[in-house]
């Protein structure tokens, strides 16, 4: 558990340290770029819907992890707009909260654990 929560703190240090720098040099003008090249139909927009669906697959686990409660919503909310600077913080919280038990920390109360 020590080596998966090392690497989550890492993926959320080098995201926040990346996206600074690339709002500094570019703004905060993103959602033009992203569809801009979805609409392109080249390789970084195909990357950019792959990214996509990678997003809303996260944001249905996080609302179905919650029973598709109030705050499971909210959550999954939050998921599909905060891609993986979310996810490395909801699961690092997971991880402390479930005592480092992966099963109870994917699967939650939505089957019983």
């Amino acid at each position: 558990m020590i080596g998966f929560r090392t690497l989550l703190v890492l993926f959320l240090v080098i995201l926040l340290l990346y996206t600074g720098v690339v709002i500094a040099n570019h703004g905060v003008d993103l959602l033009t770029i992203f569809f801009g090249d979805i609409a392109k139909m080249g390789w970084p927009g195909q990357f950019n819907l792959d990214f996509t669906f990678m997003l809303i697959l996260s944001a249905l686990w996080t609302a179905w992890r919650n029973r598709f409660s109030g705050t499971g919503i909210m959550l999954s909310f939050l998921a599909l707009i905060g891609g993986s600077l979310f996810l490395s913080i909801y699961l690092l919280a997971l991880s402390w909260k479930t005592k480092g038990d992966f099963k109870k920390m994917l699967l939650g109360d939505a089957l019983g654990v």
